[in-house]
């Protein structure tokens, strides 16, 4: 800083304090100016004024952090050889004194209380190292090792803290959703009035690659339903649009950076009963359907370094397919691609499954899972998409899509829709959500 800066401040904190400082000196400025013999018109303001400790504080608060270390410098701010006059540089050397008084009860409290003083740890130096030298007598030659302080020898030394291996990540997500519509019994486009409740339950198990790299085990279970009204219906007051009880598995062994030797399984069922519109027939029923899935093939796991993406692949070539009716004497099998007069039917061929989860942002996640199964004659397909608005911690908006490829449908009369299939909800409701991660 220059020497006209240093002058500048001066002369501002001493505008600012002249009268302070006059009546607690007894300086006048009427008297400085007849001492220095100046013309009213070219006073300036001495600048020798004492400010006295307007901005020094009495007492120190500080918090006793650690957060510093510190050689000790004699070097004075300013030597006596530049001085003009001592009166002015009182100021500075109180203040040099405090803080250095300061700094010294602060240290001493630092070596004399090591016990109840915290730490800034990045902010810490590095401590020096210590080597000794010994003598191999089997080479003849010195070897110099560096010395290794152990910490439960030093007095007055923190405990380590026990910190437990996490082997298994947990993720838990539930959410109860409502969609609804009312319409008085005069609208002018008429119209039915419904309510739909969308409940659903998430639950993931996996092995911690992190202690684990070389072994993938996951384990997920979930469950879907979704309820509504049926004014149409005059005999049931409420249908079922989704039942869906699904577990799956994975196990693997590391192949290559991001391939797994993998063996999955996934088994899936309705749980309650359903019943087609104005009737008592069955639409499904607990095991009817009921699918398991085996297959033996690869994996291939991948999360970016932010952790908002995550997409993993399994492709298996060999793969076993178990369908089930048990209601074969209340539903058509053959809608489910099981022969009249049987239960189950068994396939052989070859599945996918490809799964991903994005971040979009902080608020927003879109999750994504596509599946495809073929024995070679026919092909079966399902394409889930849901979008997810989280608005705080316990309420949350969802968009989900569902698309289901069966070649195996049969054709309705009157639409266009045959073999793809096609399911919308977008509902606004409760949600809650944790995990190890």
């Amino acid at each position: 800083m220059t020497s006209g800066l240093i002058k500048t401040l001066i002369t501002a904190v001493a505008l600012l304090t002249a009268a302070t400082a006059s009546a607690q000196n007894g300086i006048n400025l009427m008297e400085i100016e007849e001492e220095q013999n100046l013309a009213p018109d070219t006073l300036e303001i001495d600048t020798t004024l004492v400010v006295n400790d307007l901005f020094i504080p009495k007492i120190n608060f500080s918090t006793p952090v650690y957060n510093h270390y510190r050689l000790t410098d004699s070097t004075l701010y300013i030597t006596s050889e530049n001085r003009r006059d001592p009166r002015f540089y009182e100021w500075i050397d109180r203040r040099k004194h405090l803080n250095a008084t300061i700094n010294n009860l602060q240290s001493s409290y630092f070596y004399n209380n090591p016990a109840s003083t915290f730490y800034i740890e990045s902010l810490l130096p590095e401590p020096p190292k210590e080597y000794h030298a010994s003598i191999d007598p089997s080479t003849a030659k010195i070897v110099i090792e560096e010395d290794f302080i152990n910490v439960s020898d030093v007095k007055d030394a923190p405990k380590p803290v026990d910190i437990k291996p996490t082997h298994w990540l947990k993720r838990f997500s539930a959410s109860l959703q409502f969609s609804q519509a009312y319409n008085s019994p005069n609208w002018y486009q008429g119209g039915n009035n419904n309510l739909n409740a969308i409940g659903n339950i998430f639950y993931e198990v996996k092995l911690n690659p992190a202690y684990h790299p070389n072994l993938l085990f996951e384990n997920t279970f979930q469950y879907k339903i979704a309820v509504n009204n049926a004014p149409d219906d005059s005999i049931h007051a409420y249908s079922i649009s989704e039942d869906l009880l699904q577990l799956n598995s994975k196990l693997g062994i590391k192949a290559t950076k991001r391939w797994y030797y993998s063996l999955t399984a996934m088994f899936k069922t309705q749980m309650l009963n359903n019943y087609k519109t104005n009737s008592r027939d069955l639409s499904a029923a607990f095991m009817s359907p009921g699918e398991l899935n085996i297959g033996l093939g690869m994996s291939y796991s991948y999360q970016n370094p932010k952790k908002t993406v995550n997409f993993d692949l399994s492709l298996a070539p060999l793969s076993y397919n178990l369908k089930t009716c048990l209601k074969d004497d209340k539903l058509n099998v053959t809608a489910f691609g099981i022969k009249e007069g049987h239960k189950t039917v068994s396939q052989y061929g070859s599945n996918m499954e490809a799964k991903l989860l994005w971040k979009m942002a902080y608020n927003i996640t879109y999750s994504s899972r596509l599946y495809v199964f073929s024995d070679y004659s026919y092909i079966q397909g399902d394409w889930e998409n849901t979008f997810s608005f989280d608005i705080n911690r316990y309420l949350s908006t969802q968009l989900y899509i569902h698309l289901r490829y069966d070649t195996q449908t049969q054709a309705i009369d009157d639409t266009k829709w045959h073999k793809l299939q096609l399911r919308e909800v977008l509902s606004f409701g409760l949600s809650y959500k944790f995990s190890t991660i």
